[in-house]
C-alpha cells in the first residue's frame, strides 16, 4: 500500500525532494496556497519534516521569505 504525504510548504517540499521523496503532484489551490503530494512508502516523511524544521535549509528558506516581504512592501 502506497502512503502519501501532503504539504503546502514549498521549502519543505524542496527538502523532501532532496531527500529522495517522489513528487506525485503539485498544484495551486483556489485560495492561492500550494499543495504538494509525495509518495511516502516508508512512512518517513513526517520524520524528515521534523529534520527540515531543525535544519539550516529551513533557516535559509525563512530568510528568503523575509527578504521577499521587504521587497514586496515597497
Amino acid at each position: 500500500m502506497t502512503m502519501d504525504y501532503q504539504t503546502s510548504d514549498i521549502g519543505l517540499s524542496a527538502y523532501l525532494m532532496m531527500q529522495g521523496f517522489k513528487l506525485i503532484s503539485a498544484k495551486k489551490l483556489g485560495n492561492g496556497r500550494f499543495e504538494f503530494t509525495f509518495e511516502d512508502t516508508s512512512s518517513n516523511a513526517t520524520t524528515e519534516a521534523m529534520k527540515y524544521i531543525n535544519s539550516e535549509f529551513c533557516k535559509f528558506d525563512n530568510h528568503i521569505r523575509n527578504l521577499k516581504k521587504i521587497i514586496y512592501k515597497k
